[in-house]
């Protein structure tokens, strides 16, 4: 039998015959591919560097070391004028002046909650939220593990200076619980990185509201509602199917200005313009399936470049082609600037021996490690008792305590809630924010700890080798 004359397939045609073109669409500038030193020793290192899922925690921490280094160090003062130094934005007769860490933190940090908001909406689409029974037990569990540690912290704190900071223990950091379950490799089966990623993002949906609700003030009526009608907007130009991505950014900077203005919470903006981003993409799956097996020939005029070009990127839904091109923004930029602006505690001068006696610290860091892990874990039992949902497969109940301890990884929205409730600034912020970073690596230590145990616990599979 003769063999096929034809030329070898690329790695492309490979890939699509293999249906994984979603993986040679990701792999960014064709340079990256080819044998130059620059894409062999700084490219290629780099983007497998990024796509380690522990890259972001590890920058995040890094960028949160450095900034307690430099809040502590002779040149300290420079940290906090670096922070404080303002800057003005005109547009037309309107003028916004703030300091750099409000514009991070109101600013930037929008697009990080824009980001959190498509990935609610995929996974109210596409992922776990979308059937009852399997969000079952990682729903039940988040509202658990938010009740439970703002328990803990008001009976620390209530009635005293420390009251209003019950938001604080809530929040779970995305980036740094992922961050954890990734160091520990293969020791944690797939559908329990998935419950942790489901709950978390339950977490932020409660963070969010209690952000929105508990945490405003001074409400200005009309810029509410000229938000309001910015955010009608986004739904009517979902309704005549209007999906460029540029007349979404700029609906959503006008929705985040006037929100802004309100008084609401400006990054509150950038969940509502996540959830309100179109997940259907202009060509369904049958139709793109058509174009990929037609067959195209070897020569294309610049139009049909342009054609094939605009029916491939527009086979991908508006929010997958947004949360897959912000998503390294997001974790490698906007949060550890974040981090840098806001981790900066001053402990010199005995400040880290008096928060260790405040009942703001012990109260933030009991609710991250206490609350978290038997919040989550007893209403997650509760959950599966009552026949509500059912354990992720393959996950035992002693790894479920080591993912609600990591769960109590709070940093990013902890630290950001604490701006919220006591200001950058003053003794109950920092007892706060020292509560947070300890409680933090303490419920890191001890989830990672017990996560090691329940794989050793585990017999090994029968597989014949």
């Amino acid at each position: 039998m003769s063999e096929d004359p034809r030329e070898p397939a690329t790695p492309a045609a490979e890939a699509a015959e293999h249906g994984q073109e979603s993986r040679i669409w990701r792999t960014g500038p064709i340079w990256m591919a080819s044998d130059r030193r620059l894409a062999r020793f700084v490219g290629r290192p780099v983007a497998s560097f990024l796509r380690v899922e522990v890259a972001g925690g590890v920058v995040l921490l890094g960028a949160a070391l450095i900034a307690l280094l430099w809040a502590n160090s002779p040149i300290a003062d420079s940290y906090q004028q670096l922070w404080e130094t303002e800057i003005t934005l005109r547009v037309g007769a309107y003028e916004l002046t703030e300091d750099l860490r409000h514009w991070v933190n109101d600013g930037l940090m929008a697009l990080f909650f824009f980001v959190v908001g498509l990935e609610i909406k995929y996974e109210m689409v596409s992922g776990e939220l979308r059937d009852p029974r399997s969000a079952a037990v990682p729903i039940i569990a988040a509202a658990g593990g938010m009740i439970v540690p703002a328990v803990i912290y008001l009976a620390f704190n209530a009635g005293g200076a420390g009251a209003d900071g019950w938001g604080i223990p809530m929040a779970t950091d995305i980036a740094f619980a992922l961050g954890v379950l990734a160091m520990l490799g293969r020791r944690i089966p797939s559908p329990a990185r998935v419950f942790l990623l489901t709950l978390a993002i339950v977490d932020d949906i409660g963070a969010i509201t209690v952000i929105a609700v508990f945490y405003t003030d001074d409400l200005q009526l009309h810029w509410l509602a000229l938000s309001a009608a910015g955010v009608v907007g986004v739904v009517l130009l979902r309704w005549v199917r209007v999906w460029s991505t540029y007349v979404y950014i700029i609906v959503g900077v006008f929705v985040w200005f006037a929100m802004f203005q309100s008084g609401v919470h400006a990054t509150i903006a950038g969940v509502i313009m996540g959830l309100l981003t179109p997940a259907q993409p202009l060509l369904d799956q049958s139709q793109a399936r058509a174009y990929a097996r037609a067959s195209i020939p070897d020569e294309l005029t610049a139009a049909e470049l342009r054609r094939y070009r605009f029916l491939l990127g527009e086979s991908v839904p508006v929010a997958e082609r947004l949360e897959r091109g912000l998503h390294p923004w997001s974790s490698y930029v906007v949060l550890p600037i974040f981090a840098l602006a806001n981790a900066g505690i001053d402990l010199r001068g005995g400040v880290l021996g008096d928060a260790l006696s405040s009942s703001v610290t012990l109260g933030v860091a009991m609710g991250l490690v206490v609350g978290k892990t038997v919040g989550i874990t007893v209403t997650s039992w509760l959950a599966v008792r009552l026949k509500l949902g059912r354990l992720p497969t393959g996950t035992s109940w002693p790894t479920m305590v080591g993912l609600a301890s990591v769960a109590g990884i709070g940093f990013t929205v902890s630290l950001f809630v604490t701006g919220l409730a006591f200001g950058e600034h003053g003794v109950v912020a920092a007892d706060a924010k020292v509560g947070v970073l300890g409680g933090s690596i303490i419920a890191a230590c001890v989830g990672a700890a017990i996560l090691v145990f329940a794989d050793g616990r585990k017999q090994p599979p029968d597989d014949g080798r």
